[in-house]
C-alpha cells in the first residue's frame, strides 16, 4: 500500500477518539488503488490510439482521398461527397454530419464512450485543417488502395482505443435494435446508396474508385481489430466468477452464461476442483470496456474471444451498454 495513504488512515484513527482504526481499511484503500490504476491506465492508453487513429485517418483523407476526388463509406462518404459538390469545409462538414450520432452513441454506449467519439471527430477536423500532408502519387489505383489503407488503419485503432471516427456504426447498432436486418446488411445498404449516388453526381469511375477505397478500408479495420466481427463470444475463467457474473449483467447490462468445469489438473491427472466458467455475447465496441472491468476484479482471470457473425435473443440486442 502506499506508505501515504497508510499513514493518514492510521493517523485519522488515531486522532479521532470515536473511531478505532480498522487494519481491513488498508485493505480497501489498496484495492481502489488497483481498480483506479486500471482504469487510468486503459484511458491514457484508449486516448493514444485514437490519437494515432486521428492522425493516419487524415493522411488518408488529405495524402490521398481528397487529392483524387474520390470518397469513402459511411458519415465520412457523406461528408467528402458533400464537401465536392458543395465547396462547404469538410473538416466542418464532418463535425455537422457526426453530431446526431456521437448524442446517439452517448444514449446506446455511455458517456466514456460519447467522450472519447467527440475527441477522435474533432481532432480528425482540426488534423485536416491544421495538418500539411504531403500528396505522395497521382496513380488512382494507389490512391484509392493506400488511401483506404490508411484511412481504415485510424478508424481501426479509434475502435481499438474506445471510440470511433465515423457515425456509421453508431448508427448501424441502433437501427439494428429496431430493425430485423443485421449489423453487417446495415452498414453495406448504407454504403451501396453512397457509391451509387457518387456515380449519378461524380461519375461512374470515380465511384468505382470510391468501391474499392472503402473495400481496403473495411479490410484493414478487420486487420486492425484481428478479425473481430460484429459480435464477440468471450469466455472467462476466474476464481472470482461470481463478482464477474454480477458486474457483467448489472453494470454493463448483458446476459451471462455459466459453464461447470474443472479448474485444472495435476501432475497425476486429478482434478484440483469446481470452477464456474462464465460466457458471453457483446459487441465489439464493449471489448475494451469489458476487458478493463475483468483486470478490476481479477488481473489473473483468464479469457478467451471468438468472433460470432450472428446472435438472436438474450440479451445484446435488448439492451444498451451503459458505463
Amino acid at each position: 500500500m502506499n506508505p501515504i495513504l497508510q499513514n493518514i488512515a492510521i493517523n485519522e484513527g488515531k486522532n479521532n477518539p470515536k473511531r478505532k482504526y480498522d487494519p481491513s481499511i488498508n485493505k480497501e484503500i489498496n484495492e481502489e488503488l488497483r481498480k483506479y490504476r486500471i482504469k487510468l491506465r486503459g484511458e491514457i492508453l484508449g486516448f493514444f490510439l485514437l490519437s494515432i487513429g486521428i492522425i493516419l485517418a487524415g493522411f488518408g483523407l488529405k495524402s490521398f482521398l481528397l487529392a483524387a476526388g474520390f470518397i469513402d463509406g459511411g458519415i465520412t462518404g457523406i461528408s467528402l461527397l458533400l464537401a465536392k459538390v458543395t465547396g462547404v469545409s469538410l473538416p466542418f462538414l464532418i463535425i455537422l454530419l457526426n453530431l446526431p450520432f456521437i448524442v446517439l452513441g452517448y444514449k446506446q454506449m455511455g458517456l466514456n464512450f460519447a467522450i472519447k467519439t467527440t475527441f477522435g471527430i474533432t481532432g480528425l477536423a482540426l488534423c485536416l485543417s491544421v495538418v500539411d500532408y504531403p500528396i505522395l502519387t497521382n496513380d488512382k489505383l494507389l490512391i484509392a488502395i493506400f488511401g483506404g489503407f490508411f484511412l481504415g488503419a485510424g478508424i481501426g485503432l479509434a475502435i481499438r482505443g474506445g471510440g470511433v471516427l465515423d457515425g456509421t456504426e453508431v448508427m448501424a447498432v441502433y437501427l439494428e435494435n429496431k430493425t430485423t436486418l443485421s449489423l453487417g446488411d446495415i452498414v453495406l445498404v448504407f454504403n451501396v446508396f453512397i457509391f451509387l449516388v457518387a456515380a449519378y453526381l461524380l461519375s461512374v469511375e470515380v465511384a468505382l474508385y470510391s468501391m474499392l477505397t472503402y473495400f481496403a478500408a473495411s479490410k484493414t479495420i478487420d486487420f486492425i481489430l484481428e478479425g473481430i466481427e460484429e459480435y464477440t463470444g468471450v469466455t472467462i475463467i476466474s476464481a472470482r466468477a461470481g463478482e464477474i457474473r454480477k458486474m457483467i449483467t448489472q453494470k454493463l447490462g448483458r446476459g451471462v452464461t455459466i459453464y461447470k468445469g474443472m479448474r485444472g489438473y495435476g501432475k497425476k491427472g486429478e482434478a484440483r476442483g469446481e470452477i464456474d466458467i462464465l460466457f458471453t455475447v457483446i459487441t465489439r465496441l464493449e471489448v475494451t470496456n469489458l476487458k478493463m472491468e475483468i483486470e478490476k476484479i481479477d488481473a489473473e482471470a483468464f479469457v478467451t474471444m471468438s468472433s460470432i457473425k450472428e446472435t438472436k435473443g438474450g440479451m445484446v440486442k435488448k439492451r444498451a451498454l451503459h458505463k
